[in-house]
């Protein structure tokens, strides 16, 4: 009799024990769909992956609460997904599942009225339940709804969302609508990030909210910021216009005709030069690049030594033009003398090699060669050069 009691009390235990996190159903994709759709309910999926710390730390710290899992057990029926594990592939790869833990908020057919993503404190984690759980997100077609004039602040900016990667001029529309709808509301973090994203040119409706909420705006960078992000989206127009896929080369003339009475010559220039140390190693155009980064990084103590670096590397790889390679040793000798990697070691014994540093060149090479060695990577090239300087 004892043993009975025991084990009863046990099994009242580890059921309680069970019940103090969200009800996550262990069964197939199938039959979660099917259980939705049966109960009129939407499935909540958490995409995780094993070795994802965000996702244990969601699992551990916001599933049991209280508030968390009385709402997500009431309201969904919810599903937990290894995404690189058996089934979990497949459905990483319908939905486009590629960070984690990301979040699925789908109907009983499979298809999706909301995602979103990362970890997450338990307001916030209720609050996008109780999204997805707008009518208006499951009533209808979300396109068509929008078609005949729905204005919900809710619904608009989960389709902003929605379709922000793959519709882009369809949630731009949508942006404008929701825009317009908070003229006299605070803008949140997130609404700034989604009105800087869907600003692209000065004839954007949105850019008009971009100007006239600047002081909201630059509560969240810094003015200088904001001015060149104003600069940019004045040009970009014109930057598009001005580059030719097929030859590889940018109109300069066209450029600084239409930029100048957008933001002035210095702006332009500056604007010119970041636009081809960009575009030309895209195409190849190696000779217009070389010229256009030594203008560019002409004072080189106003860049990151990273971006120098980056630059020295294209010079190593490209460039013959020995004046150009002093000012490729000078960019990687910055990124050096602020932390000795096995890329940046590399990259200036390639130079000195260039340049006919014989002697600096085996020195950095050696360095290049142990420091890849001793943080396991690969010293392959290091090598390759050390032989080719005996």
């Amino acid at each position: 009799m004892k043993k009975i009691l025991i084990a009863l009390f046990l099994s009242f235990f580890l059921l309680s024990f069970s019940q103090e996190s969200i009800n996550f159903e262990d069964t197939t994709f199938k039959e979660v769909l099917a259980k939705a759709k049966r109960e009129k309910k939407l499935v909540f999926m958490d995409a995780y992956a094993a070795w994802c710390g965000p996702c244990k730390l969601m699992e551990k710290n916001v599933f049991p609460l209280p508030a968390v899992r009385e709402y997500y057990n009431a309201n969904f029926i919810n599903a937990r997904f290894d995404m690189e594990k058996g089934e979990g592939r497949e459905i990483a790869m319908k939905y486009g599942v590629r960070s984690y833990p990301s979040y699925l908020f789908l109907n009983g057919d499979g298809e999706v009225v909301m995602t979103n993503y990362g970890y997450m404190g338990e307001q916030d984690f209720i609050a996008i339940a109780k999204e997805a759980n707008n009518p208006l997100l499951t009533k209808g077609n979300p396109k068509e709804l929008f078609q005949k004039g729905e204005s919900d602040p809710a619904f608009l900016l989960n389709l902003m969302r929605q379709n922000a990667q793959t519709d882009y001029e369809f949630a731009k529309k949508v942006s404008e609508r929701y825009f317009k709808g908070k003229v006299k509301q605070e803008l949140t973090r997130d609404d700034i990030g989604m009105l800087l994203y869907f600003v692209k040119s000065p004839s954007d409706l949105n850019y008009q909210i971009f100007k006239d909420r600047k002081a909201d705006i630059v509560q969240e960078m810094s003015d200088d910021i904001y001015q060149q992000f104003d600069v940019n989206i004045k040009i970009s127009k014109v930057m598009e216009s001005s580059l030719n896929q097929k030859t590889g080369v940018i109109n300069d003339e066209y450029f600084y005709k239409n930029a100048i009475p957008l933001v002035g010559k210095t702006e332009a220039e500056i604007a010119l030069n970041r636009m081809k140390v960009i575009f030309y190693p895209n195409v190849g155009n190696f000779k217009e690049y070389e010229k256009a980064a030594l203008m560019y990084y002409k004072n080189a103590e106003n860049f990151d030594s990273e971006e120098l670096l980056k630059a020295a590397w294209l010079f190593s790889e490209h460039i013959n033009n020995q004046p150009s390679l002093k000012k490729a040793e000078e960019w990687a000798e910055k990124s050096v003398m602020k932390s000795e990697t096995a890329e940046n070691t590399y990259i200036l014994a390639k130079i000195y090699t260039k340049t006919g540093k014989k002697a600096n060149a085996k020195i950095y090479a050696e360095m290049a060669k142990t420091i890849a060695t001793q943080q396991g990577k690969d010293a392959t090239s290091a090598t390759q050069l050390l032989e080719s300087l005996k």
